[in-house]
């Protein structure tokens, strides 16, 4: 067992002193993640990879009963999706504050990698993305959790494959259905 392994397992425990030991362990993997989801983002975006990086170790660690994390590739499996929660959520707030304002389209003839890249500078295609996500999760949460690890994680499809638990042969197949069908419920949320 790994040493994060057994700080996360203090950290579930209510070790307070694991929670002080386990982020100088976890901070460079977690900094790299929220670069990652923040590439994209808009230059004067408010939101910075540090400030994501806060905000999800906080929600990991820092509540009353933290998760029991079954290893270090679910914590940070975790920690994404902390991660893309936290800009979901600041996406909701910057469009509550704008009303509506103007959307950019974006047709289904751009590749899948520029749909993300301009959900990520669009809070409302942000949240288009999200439910979309849901959408699929309903049907495949594996698929889902593979969407997560490749583009807002940034991990490659061997790694995404791995943290999943499946074949990379079926970690393809899920990413070429994972492609259509959001690629599909984006365009059904334009008309």
């Amino acid at each position: 067992m790994s040493d994060i392994t057994l700080l996360l397992e203090e950290v579930v425990a209510g070790e307070h002193a694991a929670t002080d030991k386990l982020l100088p362990m976890v901070y460079q993997e977690l900094k790299r993640l929220a670069d990652s989801m923040m590439r994209g983002e808009r230059v004067d975006h408010t939101l910075q990879s540090t400030a994501l990086v806060n905000e999800a170790y906080l929600r990991l660690v820092k509540q009353d009963r933290p998760e029991g994390w079954q290893g270090r590739a679910h914590f940070f499996s975790v920690a994404a999706e902390a991660m893309r929660r936290i800009l979901v959520e600041h996406a909701r707030r910057k469009l509550g504050k704008q009303r509506g304002g103007d959307r950019k389209r974006v047709g289904l003839d751009a590749s899948f990698a520029d749909q993300i890249a301009a959900a990520t500078n669009d809070p409302s295609l942000i949240l288009e993305v999200d439910d979309a996500l849901q959408s699929i999760a309903t049907q495949d949460a594996e698929t889902v959790e593979l969407i997560k690890l490749r583009y807002f994680c940034g991990l490659s499809m061997a790694e995404a494959a791995e943290t999943c638990g499946i074949p990379l042969s079926s970690a393809y197949a899920k990413w070429h259905y994972a492609k259509a069908r959001l690629l599909q419920l984006l365009g059904e949320s334009e008309s």
